[in-house]
């Protein structure tokens, strides 16, 4: 026992010598995704090791898998993960609760893939026929309920706990479905693919296609964000991930047929089961692989979210959320134009 203590010793002192070479610790980029067509560049990446072969051989990816905004929010400040892609609601609440110091967006990812469904025999055809009516969105201040509450008050429409007679429910969208085959739910506003799979296997009807609400029907749905002191202490390799992210977005928009086999298979990985063929057809036809951050719909969201109390008492600070450098660095490389 005692020679089995000297060698735990000798190792442990080996690796905190180690770590305090500069740069010797960072070996590996800690990542987080979700097993979710709307991050169509970590699935295709994850699948095909398109990130591995432009970090080299000297880094190694650490994938986590995550169900929920908020968690990979909590990962990047707690300094389990090094970036994350993540829908806007959640990278924007991240920022703010931080003041600013956690995180950056450093590129888009997805654009679309989000709607209102409403249960077919609900009697809703227009927004005048939610008066009384029972609506879901996945969870309280993210993006759909965000844009679900937007939606309502532009239609004159007050939830039931400020006055009106609309009732807005976060429920999981797996659970969502269930409620709908119940008739316990009339309508939800629901991110893809569970939108699609409302409509195909709960009794769903699309009432809105939330591209037709925005400029040019696009709208940012996942963003890639980094860990701001990662992002300041690792320039090259931060780079060298967006260089493979503007890669892959180019790759999947030109090759959708074979991406979206490939995001299935690794969505099957990730989580023992595959979406129909159907599903991922319709679902995908909503959405977009983009690595332009559509800044303009994040600052409306914010300031719905603001409009709505989730963001204080006072419309935050928004100037240092985003760091585009690095991707307008690249872009100028292949010779496009820089997002502003």
């Amino acid at each position: 026992m005692r020679v089995g203590s000297r060698i735990m010793s000798t190792n442990l002192i080996i690796l905190v010598f180690l770590l305090s070479i500069p740069g010797w610790a960072q070996k590996t980029v800690r990542v987080g995704s979700f097993a979710n067509i709307t991050h169509p560049q970590a699935l295709v990446g994850k699948s095909k090791g398109w990130f591995e072969k432009a970090l080299g051989p000297d880094l190694k990816i650490q994938w986590t898998t995550f169900n929920a905004g908020p968690s990979a929010i909590e990962a990047l400040f707690a300094g389990a993960i090094d970036m994350t892609y993540v829908g806007p609601n959640p990278a924007l609440t991240g920022y703010i609760r931080s003041h600013g110091e956690a995180l950056r967006v450093v590129s888009g990812a997805t654009s679309g893939g989000a709607a209102l469904v409403v249960r077919d025999d609900s009697g809703i055809r227009t927004p005048e026929d939610f008066h009384g009516k029972r609506v879901a969105s996945p969870q309280l201040a993210n993006t759909q309920d965000v844009a679900l509450r937007a939606w309502l008050r532009s239609h004159g429409l007050k939830l039931r706990e400020k006055g009106g007679d609309v009732q807005v429910l976060p429920i999981a969208n797996a659970d969502q479905m269930n409620l709908f085959q119940k008739k316990q739910l009339d309508a939800a506003w629901a991110p893809e693919p569970w939108a699609t799979r409302l409509i195909r296997d709960a009794h769903g009807r699309l009432l809105v296609d939330e591209r037709t609400l925005w400029p040019n029907g696009q709208f940012v749905t996942t963003l890639l964000v980094v860990n701001a002191k990662f992002l300041q202490e690792n320039p090259e390799v931060v780079k060298k991930w967006i260089r493979a992210h503007v890669e892959l977005t180019d790759w999947i928009n030109h090759n959708l047929g074979e991406a979206k086999s490939v995001m299935n298979e690794q969505i099957k990985k990730d989580t023992n089961a595959m979406l129909s063929e159907g599903v991922l057809d319709e679902a995908f036809s909503r959405l977009q692989a983009t690595y332009d951050p559509i800044r303009s719909s994040m600052m409306t969201s914010a300031k719905w979210a603001f409009e709505e109390g989730f963001l204080g008492k006072q419309m935050p600070d928004l100037s240092r959320l985003y760091d585009l450098t690095l991707l307008n660095q690249v872009l100028k490389e292949k010779g496009r134009k820089a997002i502003p």
